[in-house]
């Protein structure tokens, strides 16, 4: 869906039609002073318009007409708008998300208050979680890389033997889950989970996530099992689970247990279509126009976009262990979910896929959803049945 805003050329209709009204108020009453002030005056006017409709765009009154069209380029672009109700197939916690007004206008922010506000965020969801999923939390040093140890408050002894392994989302460059996504998947799971704080972009570009996920794997290969270790992760980090498999396989390591490829991607060289569709939050926000060329240039660097590593859809995948992978209706990396999934059920891998519906991108570090449960459930049932087998 692409929203088409006529407002600037509107503006530049309007200062024209008024010099038109001008120049012709002075023929008929003479004097450049005027002119000017009436000119100044229709500008006012017209600028207090523009603003009225901006808001009034943004807001979509009910009595707006509503009406779906749709435009085809010559090279198969599509311009389109589509009136899109918020269904009732979804918890009524889920409408209220959706139901969110958010500004389409692009929001700058430095790398530190993105890191910043990012870190607040997680903290204080960190804590929410912890109170619908009761853990410990501590962090510790593996490998020579920073983590957070999340351990359930009770483990069983069969379960002693198993470890998870979380490399957070927060588009390589900031944490946006190293708590939301580690708590309930140790709660579930009654198993611990080592949260991998691994390096950002830009200071530390491919690969150096990917050699603190390997090196933090290795690490654990001392004291588990390799079919007793299970690595997950979402957006960014669900991009890194199949990179840093792929890594594992080029090293002639052993496989883990188990794989969660939570709103991924496996292809830095072209773009998905939902990604010319959806924002961080489905359709409401700032969105950028597609480009084509590699992507997240600050974490690819200058990596051939097509390395197998990089983009695992280029890499074989044969072998991998059993993958859940997770996406929503609205979700910006539906595509690329769903590309990677079909590229690992092409390897013959026991690949298995749910889409949530209409929700955006990784809903489920939100606790508060109904919906954000279900998918915990899912993904705790999926690695807890693989582990150890």
């Amino acid at each position: 869906m692409r929203r088409h805003h006529r407002h600037a050329d509107n503006y530049e209709i309007g200062t024209e039609l008024l010099d038109l009204i001008a120049f012709s108020i002075v023929d008929q009453r003479g004097g450049s002073r005027m002119r000017a002030y009436i000119r100044k005056l229709a500008l006012g006017f017209i600028a207090m318009s523009f603003v009225l409709c901006q808001a009034r765009a943004q807001q979509a009154p009910a009595d707006a007409k509503q009406t779906d069209s749709s435009t085809i380029a010559p090279d198969g672009t599509a311009y389109v708008t589509r009136v899109v109700p918020v269904p009732t197939t979804i918890s009524p916690e889920a409408q209220q998300v959706l139901a969110r007004v958010i500004s389409d206008a692009a929001r700058t922010e430095t790398l530190e208050q993105r890191r910043t506000g990012t870190d607040k965020w997680q903290a204080g969801a960190g804590e929410a979680s912890k109170k619908l999923y009761p853990v410990n939390v501590t962090a510790d040093t593996l490998a020579g890389v920073p983590v957070r140890v999340v351990t359930p408050l009770t483990i069983a002894p069969e379960k002693t033997g198993r470890v998870l392994i979380n490399l957070h989302g927060g588009g390589f460059n900031s944490d946006s889950g190293s708590l939301t996504e580690s708590i309930p998947i140790a709660n579930l799971t009654g198993t611990k989970v080592i949260a991998v704080l691994y390096r950002l972009a830009p200071e530390h570009p491919f690969p150096a996530a990917i050699d603190d996920a390997v090196a933090v794997y290795k690490e654990l290969l001392k004291s588990y099992k390799p079919g007793h270790i299970g690595i997950y992760g979402t957006s960014a980090g669900a991009i890194l689970t199949a990179e840093v498999t792929v890594k594992l396989k080029q090293l002639g390591l052993p496989l883990p247990g188990a794989t969660g490829i939570f709103s991924g991607m496996g292809d830095f060289s072209q773009v998905g279509d939902s990604i010319a569709i959806y924002a961080l939050n489905g359709f409401s926000g700032h969105l950028d126009l597609p480009k084509p060329g590699v992507r997240n240039v600050e974490y690819a660097g200058s990596t051939d976009p097509k390395d197998p590593i990089l983009s695992p859809l280029y890499a074989d995948l044969a072998g991998f262990p059993p993958t859940l992978f997770i996406t929503s209706g609205r979700d910006l990396l539906l595509s690329g979910t769903t590309i990677l999934h079909r590229a690992y059920l092409r390897a013959g891998v026991d690949a298995q896929l749910v889409v949530f519906e209409a929700l955006p991108h990784a809903f489920w570090n939100n606790p508060a959803l109904p919906e954000s449960k279900e998918a915990g459930h899912l993904m705790a049932a999926f690695l807890d049945k693989h582990l150890g087998k």
